[in-house]
């Protein structure tokens, strides 16, 4: 059974992801919450996030963790998925969810693929306008 536990520092993580136009790295969330809680709790309250999927983890190409809200959702599995492209910008180091953008991959029909996490780097459009 998920823990459906509301603390008001888990809605205030949750708001601050959910507002979030890119994905939030640990570090960034304590610095947006203002240090309202420690360290722990917010790594806590990131998994109990992702847990209960109303948040997504994103790796970049360096090994930072990010998060970022969950959007679309399959009503007949009752979960979120996921099959997004992730944007990692290299100059700005911002990491977006392309939601319109599906990649597409074959596997052997013997593998049963469980997650997906696609990241694209390059640079972002606000990035390219400074060039």
């Amino acid at each position: 059974m998920k823990n459906t536990r509301n603390t008001t520092a888990k809605a205030a993580i949750f708001e601050l992801i959910k507002k979030s136009e890119v994905a939030l790295s640990h570090a960034e969330i304590q610095e947006l919450n203002q240090e309202s809680c420690d360290r722990v709790t917010i790594y806590r309250i990131l998994d109990r996030l992702t847990a209960e999927d109303v948040i997504h983890k994103i790796v970049t190409p360096s090994g930072t963790v990010k998060y970022a809200a969950c959007h679309h959702t399959d009503h007949k599995e009752h979960h979120h998925i996921h099959n997004h492209v992730h944007f990692n910008c290299e100059v700005c180091q911002l990491v977006t969810c392309l939601e319109n953008v599906e990649p597409t991959f074959k596997l052997p029909s013997n593998y049963q693929v469980k997650q997906v996490n696609f990241t694209v780097t390059g640079v972002c459009p606000s990035c390219a306008l400074l060039d």
